[in-house]
């Protein structure tokens, strides 16, 4: 595994390309913090150092950790890299279908089920071609070898449109048989608060894809039976924290207006009629950011640091960090650390600043946190320090 540093303010990007040395995976999680040679990032509350896992990885979106120690990272392209042992494979994961790449479209989130060794499952996101353009996707597979079996799509968008923007599209498990994941408004702003579509939602499904009779919108006449909140614009981070029970959303806002919200049953979270931001031209979206029965973010960014991708710090390697939000930044080419007490935003700080374009932030089983970033492509991994 090659090693580089990175100061906490400026990245420098030769120093990835000259610094290497090679380490063993580790197996299991322990409370000590790790041994690390080289120069460390000392944070507002604790100290890290930076393994650079690989550089050469072109669009990266979604990360998944195999029980062997494989780590898989899918490519908006419609790759899915292998990494083992530290280093990128040249081969790929075979099976998987055609993907409808565009604009922001293609591949995109890859989850373990939590029961991964009993049942195989992985699940994907991704942009499906079809009918006047194509849709977010969410289906199941097994994987033989390194090749895709049993590929059963469980869900698509509807309608399917030739939009390049917007598709979402996060997925996550809350432990009681559901699934939730997001699906971007396409860009037409209406959507979101239409509930005859699935667009600018958060939905929810059992885990074969089965519509549960407790979803909120079942019995009203024209809703799509799968949404669980609408007024989204297009949420690209999900996290459900078993402990309290919460799901966490962060979605892009337009030209400022970012939010990271609290997701509830049925809840209408404003997008496009309340927002914190404007258009891309300057112009007002709406003249209102608060309505009677529309949710307020619990904490909202101006300027949008243009946030992909969230994961929530369970692991007792870095306690200082626990329960904390990790948010990545497309734009402002960081990572977001943010406190959160109760339900309600106490605190944020900037991690590795200047690193890329992040687009996926992970936490493995044995407790590290990985991140991965466009511009450069590199998968990095953080480990803590004394």
């Amino acid at each position: 595994m090659k090693k580089y540093i990175l100061n906490i303010t400026v990245i420098c990007f030769s120093l990835f390309m000259i610094s290497c040395s090679e380490k063993d995976n580790h197996t299991e999680e322990t409370d000590e913090k790790e041994s690390f040679s080289g120069t460390v990032i000392e944070s507002e509350k604790m100290k890290f150092g930076v393994d650079t896992i690989t550089t050469a990885l072109k669009n990266p979106w979604g990360i998944a950790f195999l029980p062997d120690g494989r780590i898989l990272v899918t490519d908006r392209a419609g790759d899915i890299n292998i990494i083992q042992d530290g280093k990128l494979l040249d081969e790929k994961i075979q099976g998987m279908p055609e993907v409808y790449v565009h604009g922001q479209g293609g591949l995109m989130d890859i989850q373990l089920h939590p029961d991964y060794a009993s049942n195989g499952w992985i699940y994907l996101s991704y942009a499906k071609p079809g009918e006047n353009g194509g849709g977010t996707t969410i289906a199941r597979t097994k994987l033989e070898g390194n090749t895709f079996a049993e590929f059963q799509d469980l869900f698509s968008a509807q309608p399917f449109t030739d939009a390049g923007v917007h598709f979402g599209s996060r997925i996550v498990f809350d432990g009681k048989g559901y699934i939730y994941f997001s699906s971007g408004e396409r860009g037409t702003k209406e959507n979101a608060q239409k509930l005859s579509n699935h667009l600018g939602k958060v939905l929810r499904l059992h885990e074969d894809g089965q519509v549960p009779t407790d979803n909120p919108f079942v019995q009203t006449v024209g809703a799509k039976s799968e949404i669980w909140s609408y007024g989204h614009r297009n949420p690209q981070g999900l996290v459900y924290d078993k402990e309290t029970e919460t799901l966490w959303d962060m979605e892009h806002g337009p030209k400022g207006g970012d939010e990271l919200n609290k997701v509830e049953k049925g809840k209408n979270y404003g997008w496009p009629e309340i927002t914190y931001g404007i258009d891309y031209n300057g112009e007002p979206i709406s003249d209102i950011s608060e309505k009677e029965g529309m949710e307020q973010p619990v904490h909202y960014w101006v300027p949008s640091i243009a946030p992909c991708g969230m994961a929530q710090v369970t692991s007792d390697k870095f306690p200082e960090w626990k329960n904390n939000l990790l948010i990545g930044a497309l734009a402002h080419t960081h990572v977001a650390r943010v406190e959160i007490q109760d339900g309600k935003f106490v605190a944020q700080e900037k991690l590795l600043d200047k690193i890329g374009r992040v687009r996926a932030v992970a936490q493995s089983p044995d407790g590290f946190i990985y991140v991965a970033t466009e511009n450069p492509g590199m998968l990095v991994k953080l480990v803590p320090v004394e």
